[in-house]
């Protein structure tokens, strides 16, 4: 597994879903499907998606701290 940075390529919005992709060894796009799904039923995946676009470091500036 790799570590978890979002992308400077193949990004949509903020490059969560393709870091979580590139994660779990899956395409950007089942995870784009996955996530949109999800907003179908209750919960906060709205808020953890604006959560793990804060957090998440972009991946020319995780290259930089290593």
């Amino acid at each position: 597994m790799s570590r978890l940075a979002r992308p400077t390529d193949g990004r949509m919005l903020g490059g969560v879903c393709a870091a979580l992709a590139r994660r779990f060894g899956t395409s950007a796009t089942t995870m784009r499907v996955i996530f949109l799904l999800s907003c179908l039923l209750p919960g906060p995946q709205f808020l953890l998606y604006i959560a793990l676009w804060i957090l998440l470091p972009s991946e020319d500036k995780a290259r930089t701290a290593w």
